[in-house]
């Protein structure tokens, strides 16, 4: 643990159950858990006085530790404290941050919280009208609040899991809360936190903004947090297999052995929940091979900050869910996870009309009916449908649950541009795990990731969703090879619903022209030009 002095370092006691040295950096801290015996401690005059114990904290790898010390629009913080949150959909982090002072005025506190496998920096604020109650809210509906208008992302209701370190006020470790995340179009996030409601006190708010850690210039990290991100070992409660965990915001992984999907969300104790997936190859079913192979790294550019070298950490396929009477309309497309060290996350989605890149947003653009306004720039609505998860591989930063349902919306905005809004649950307060995703993104020439991934192996006909149909002269085997290679590809996929053309799968094989043809004219068919622009349950805001 760093243990660089602060100016604001105003108190200092034992411990009154083990004698350890408890420090207080600010002089407004109410509380302090100490590091040693886990007692929490609230000052009583020039005293401490033990009200509790905290829970321990488990160890979810995180890169951050307190002690930390970085800048943020021109003031120096260092991480004073953090509440370890947990809701039926994982675990997120709280990091009190104490500023030194500066443009955030002396001894200022906020909250580095986690979001969408990045980071929102978040400060305490006076609501700028009346705070709805909890019940009122619905997720994925519009909301006012005072004359601000907000998109609700999500509600959930947590539970202070554990706490370490210095704190603003103290936590209440036994009781269920509910806390309620907006966001706007000027790409800020809001939290609405009902827990003090319960004690007969005014709700508290916060907003902030999405950010990148490198941005933060910190300081006295955890030390081996690199060296984390090269194995942290998991037994899959299913095979046994050694599952290597690359990354310290991992809360799904898929076994590499028997495709078993392992939720490490609680942490990495004996009774890991998991569920198992379809084998590839089982019976003609399961998922298939990703084009571009898992671990690979290529250098794109996706968005502001020019090129990064972005390594490929999962792989997902999905289907549409076609509504009653459009049994023959359905789409399949394929996700990858990207990642960077600095940068977070980001999306490749390969669906049957071209390649496209995406990212998370911090905000929400504003809708209109069928239409949607993000930075200045207009965005026609192109596909409005439900989708479902169907196989993965690899690692995943939320927590992937099995068969679970999304309700998505495209639009095309200019030069290629897209946006993709995607929604768990039905909406409202009991919807547990229910919120709203929006990403945004562009086109994507598949040219540039054959260069970018080295996949100069892998045929140009299998990687172009978007070209042209191939014309298969008489006589000509190598065209009707490629016709072939590229019908398989589409159809490897896990199917949505029933294959009404099983028996000629059996006979003849999924690569057959009678297979084919059945699936083309009396199975399930495909839908051309749909699938996603956006990823899939991208985890909701400080998750």
């Amino acid at each position: 643990m760093a243990t660089e002095p602060s100016p604001q370092r105003a108190y200092r006691a034992a411990c009154p159950s083990c004698g350890a040295p408890v420090e207080f950096r600010s002089a407004a801290s109410a509380l302090a858990v100490c590091g040693f015996c886990r007692s929490t401690l609230v000052r009583d005059g020039e005293a401490l006085r033990r009200i509790g114990v905290s829970a321990e904290l488990f160890d979810d790898h995180s890169p951050l530790q307190l002690g930390a010390a970085g800048r943020w629009q021109g003031a120096a913080f260092t991480l004073v404290g953090r509440l370890q949150v947990r809701y039926a959909g994982g675990s997120w982090n709280e990091w009190h941050a104490l500023f030194d002072g500066g443009a955030e005025g002396p001894g200022k506190s906020g909250w580095l919280s986690e979001d969408n496998g990045a980071y929102v920096f978040g400060f305490e604020a006076e609501p700028p009208g009346p705070l709805p109650p909890p019940e009122a809210l619905r997720v994925g509906a519009q909301q006012l609040v005072g004359r601000d208008a907000w998109s609700v992302a999500s509600v959930t209701t947590a539970k202070l899991g554990a706490a370490e370190g210095e704190l603003p006020f103290v936590p209440n470790l036994q009781r269920a809360y509910v806390v309620a995340e907006l966001r706007n179009a000027q790409d800020e996030v809001a939290s609405i936190d009902y827990g003090p409601a319960a004690e007969g006190q005014p709700p508290r708010w916060y907003v902030g903004r999405g950010l990148q850690l490198a941005s933060l210039g910190l300081t006295g990290l955890r030390e081996d947090s690199d060296k984390r991100l090269g194995g942290r070992s998991v037994e899959c409660p299913s095979c046994g297999a050694s599952l290597e965990v690359k990354l310290t915001t991992t809360q799904s992984v898929a076994c590499h052995q028997c495709h078993a999907v392992v939720d490490v969300s609680q942490g990495v104790g004996a009774d890991l929940q998991h569920y198992a997936q379809e084998t590839p190859g089982e019976d003609g079913r399961g998922g298939g091979e990703p084009l571009i192979p898992l671990g690979r790294s290529g250098t794109l550019a996706l968005g502001a900050g020019g090129p990064l070298p972005w390594q490929v950490v999962g792989y997902a396929e999905r289907c549409t869910l076609p509504e009653p009477g459009d049994e023959d309309e359905q789409s399949f497309w394929r996700e990858y996870l990207l990642y960077h060290r600095t940068a977070g996350f980001a999306f490749l989605v390969d669906a049957e009309d071209g390649w496209s890149w995406v990212r998370p947003l911090t905000g929400a653009p504003t809708v209109s009916g069928a239409s949607a306004r993000w930075q200045g720039e207009h965005y026609q609505e192109l596909y409005r449908y439900r989708g479902r998860i169907t196989y993965v591989l690899g690692e995943f930063y939320w927590k992937l649950e099995r068969g679970q349902v999304t309700t998505n919306t495209d639009y095309r905005g200019p030069a290629g541009k897209q946006l993709n809004r995607e929604q768990t649950g039905g909406g409202g307060r009991d919807d547990q795990g229910g919120e709203v995703t929006w990403s945004a993104g562009a086109a994507l020439d598949a040219d540039v990731l054959i260069k970018a991934f080295r996949l100069a192996d892998t045929p140009q006909a299998a990687m172009k969703r978007d070209a042209a149909p191939i014309s298969v002269k008489s006589g000509s085997l190598a065209g009707l090879f490629v016709f072939l290679l590229v019908v398989v590809l589409i159809f490897s996929m896990v199917r949505c619903s029933r294959d009404d053309c099983d028996a000629l799968r059996r006979t003849y094989g999924e690569a057959s022209n009678e297979y084919q043809q059945c699936k083309r004219s009396g199975g399930s068919g495909v839908r051309t030009g749909g699938g996603s622009f956006g990823g899939f349950s991208t985890g909701g805001g400080h998750k």
